[in-house]
């Protein structure tokens, strides 16, 4: 079992190395119906009752006219009440939904359609990317990503749960992308102004144990603890940024927990990546933990990184 102590972190862009406490024994880890109308109805009422029903024109947007209405109905629904706008509204979200599909059909898939064929046989992407479900974050729309090219789970604070911790969708994802499609790279992706590391940085000791945000951003506890111990003289919106890049990092040693995982990047045929994508300002930060130079066995581990990139 993985236990990642308080992590010190230096803040120069330049040299980035963790010092964890932590105790990693990769050895441990293994693999009557109810009456609608009441009673029945005269053919007179069912004539006015016919006559009342609202009527959908061809676009599915709602024209409401009554041809026999009672003394005291308007005989148009001028102004449309609030359930009937809300569904017009929907209408028009769909619209535009159908509109983009149709463009990427005749703009993508039509003149890329034996890429698409090929694809519909079989994926082989280069990529597991990790990424928040902010929808902000969309990694295709950052970074490019096109169809067959990364193989993607998102959730609340990109984070990674330790091996020990059972089943989630996440190291479900991560099995099949590891052993099945065998990608080469894997990318945990942290981002500027995270409601869930906003979470987890304000999460009390003792707190709602119901709240399913609560119990899954406590998987980042660890560095939470790191922030808290190396940055408790910033504010709180500080602290915040600082774990949301410590965060990643903490996920890249939890990723190394699994032991299909540890073996490929030992050796050589998986990397782990960490990055950083700040919206406010666009721009973004990577880096490749470096297996060899880091001492992850003892139980004062050293991350080390390497391959530091600043995009912006």
């Amino acid at each position: 079992m993985a236990i990642i102590s308080p992590v010190s972190v230096s803040l120069d862009p330049q040299h980035f190395r963790t010092s964890v406490t932590t105790n990693i024994d990769l050895r441990r880890i293994s693999l009557k119906p109810p009456t609608i109308f009441g009673s029945k109805l005269e053919s007179r009422e069912i004539e006015q009752t016919h006559s009342r029903l609202s009527s959908f024109n061809s676009s599915a947007c709602l024209t409401m006219k009554a041809s026999r209405e009672p003394p005291g109905l308007t005989q148009e629904l001028n102004n449309k009440p609030e359930g009937l706008a809300d569904t017009e509204n929907e209408c028009d979200l769909f619209k535009n939904l159908k509109h983009r599909f149709l463009s990427f059909k005749k703009h993508k898939y039509m003149e890329n359609l034996e890429q698409y064929q090929k694809l519909a046989k079989a994926q082989a992407p280069k990529f597991m990317v990790i990424a928040c479900a902010d929808s902000r974050v969309c990694p295709s729309a950052i970074l490019g990503f096109q169809p067959g090219e990364a193989f993607t789970v998102r959730n609340v604070a990109n984070l990674v749960p330790p091996f020990e911790s059972g089943p989630s969708e996440t190291n479900a994802a991560l099995e099949f992308a590891v052993n099945s499609l065998e990608v080469e790279n894997i990318l945990v992706i942290g981002h500027s102004c995270c409601g869930g590391i906003r979470a987890l940085m304000s999460m009390e000791e003792e707190g709602d144990s119901s709240s399913f945000i609560r119990n899954w951003v406590v998987v980042g506890k660890n560095a939470r603890l790191s922030t808290k111990s190396v940055a408790s003289n910033l504010s709180f919106d500080q602290q915040c940024r600082h774990c949301e890049k410590e965060s990643v990092n903490h996920s890249l040693l939890n990723l190394l927990s699994y032991p299909w995982i540890e073996e490929k990047v030992r050796k050589g045929v998986l990397c782990i990546h960490g990055g950083y994508y700040d919206f406010v300002d666009c721009t973004f930060e990577k880096w490749t933990l470096d297996y060899k130079e880091s001492n992850l066995k003892e139980e004062s581990v050293e991350f080390s990184v390497k391959d530091q990139l600043f995009w912006c």
